[in-house]
């Protein structure tokens, strides 16, 4: 599971081949003990569930790096290592 960001506490990571249980692009993300699973495309949980004000940064960060997380998405689903993606600052 590659971690392609890091910011306030929150890490976002991309499985390898991961497209079969919620069968659309998603990160993981964790922030101490919560997780939460989150379409890239809607923002949309899928599981679990942050504190609302990381999950308005995580919101924020997945809209600025769409485009960047869809081709990381398309490179982890096809087994392959996804790039970093810069933090919010």
């Amino acid at each position: 599971m590659p971690v392609i960001s890091m910011f306030y506490g929150i890490i976002v990571s991309l499985y390898f081949a991961d497209n079969r249980q919620h069968h659309q692009p998603h990160v993981h993300v964790k922030y101490q003990n919560a997780e939460v699973v989150v379409s890239i495309s809607a923002g949309k949980v899928l599981e679990g569930r942050l504190p609302p004000a990381k999950m308005r940064l995580l919101l924020a960060w997945l809209e600025i790096h769409k485009d960047e997380l869809l081709a990381d998405w398309e490179l982890a689903a096809s087994g392959q290592q996804p790039y970093k993606i810069e933090p919010l600052k």
